[in-house]
């Protein structure tokens, strides 16, 4: 049989086998990091690592408010503008829409209220974020601990 050797036939390279890997001293060793991008180049599918990710990012999904819990949000919102001039600090909870895919994320801020904007359907913070109030599920602030 052509290309198999027989236990009496030497082994073509048994002889540097078992050698330690040889290492020059005229060129340094390079990095991983720098071994890895002179490989970079040659990645098989140009963006397929960020759609990947992509894909793997989750999102929620809104859920829609009781009757009783719109109601709250109503009360509280009502409230809120009464007290604007003491500039209430406040903690809102809202639905924030994922922009590349569907779905979202449910997010909490807290800040200064500066204004609640009933025309555009907007809480405007002293930051400068403007939260849609349609998107809000939660508000809680110490006047609503006093009056409720």
């Amino acid at each position: 049989m052509k290309g198999v050797c027989s236990v009496a036939e030497k082994f073509p390279y048994e002889d540097i086998v078992n050698l330690p890997p040889h290492i020059s001293k005229r060129h340094p060793q390079p990095t991983m990091m720098d071994r890895a991008a002179r490989f970079a180049p040659f990645a098989a599918i140009t963006g397929y690592e960020e759609m990947v990710l992509e894909e793997a990012r989750v999102t929620e999904e809104w859920v829609d408010l009781t009757e009783s819990a719109l109601e709250r949000l109503n009360k509280r919102l009502i409230i809120l503008q009464e007290h604007l001039s003491e500039q209430p600090e406040i903690t809102i909870t809202y639905f924030e829409p994922d922009q590349r895919k569907s779905g979202g994320a449910y997010v909490t801020h807290t800040g200064v209220l500066k204004k609640i904007d009933l025309y555009e359907h907007l809480l405007i913070m002293m930051d400068g974020k403007k939260i849609r109030i349609d998107s809000v599920c939660e508000l809680s602030c110490e006047i609503f601990n006093d009056l409720e």
